[in-house]
């Protein structure tokens, strides 16, 4: 009787088409794909809760066809300015989507990537770009650059005009890095980020 083959991470096959390690390392391939299905496993929504449901198709639970997709998109091979290869994103096509697919995912730099985190498990009771200032108790606005930097965007008497200002200025930015990287990036996602709107419930 033949044996059934293991599962990687529960989810995909690994059907040995295309290599997976080289000098006792993951390929790039293999490695995205690993860590995909990772975050598309039950085990990973519990320590996650933003991945919760996350699921992948059926096509990307095949490494040899997720290995040709890879190698056919735009910015697969781009690296940002540090240095760091592109990563592949699965938000930006569609907002809070739940699905790692062939028409839902792309590769943008790790400054878009940042740039979109919502962080809502972990932002407490304000809107997106909205804290309270204990100092000065009013409620504060800032926006996160994507770079690891965070500008302020002064104090505000309520929270619509805090968030007013954040989502005038996160739009303003988003298509500003849109701009920059126009030439790179897969002509969808430049789309996606000129027409990007910041909602309150994000």
């Amino acid at each position: 009787m033949r044996k059934m083959r293991a599962l990687v991470q529960g989810v995909g096959i690994n059907d040995k088409i295309y290599p997976y390690k080289e000098a006792n390392k993951m390929v790039r391939e293999y490695a995205i794909w690993k860590s995909m299905l990772e975050r598309c496993s039950e085990d990973y929504w519990i320590k996650n809760n933003a991945y919760l449901n996350t699921l992948c198709s059926e096509n990307f639970k095949l490494y040899s066809f997720f290995y040709e997709w890879c190698n056919k998109q735009t910015g697969f091979n781009n690296r940002d300015e540090r240095g760091r290869f592109w990563q592949l994103d699965k938000d930006l096509l569609a907002k809070e989507h739940k699905l790692y697919g062939e028409n839902t995912c792309v590769f943008v730099p790790a400054r878009i990537n940042a740039l979109l985190i919502s962080r809502k498990s972990v932002r407490g009771e304000y809107p997106i770009g909205v804290c309270f200032d204990k100092s000065a108790s009013k409620l504060k606005s800032q926006v996160s650059l994507g770079d690891g930097t965070v500008k302020n965007l002064g104090l505000f008497p309520d929270v619509e005009s805090a968030f007013e200002a954040y989502k005038q200025n996160k739009e303003k930015y988003i298509k500003q890095v849109a701009k920059d990287y126009k030439p790179q990036l897969d002509p969808r996602a430049y789309e996606a980020l000129i027409n990007y709107e910041v909602n309150i419930n994000d």
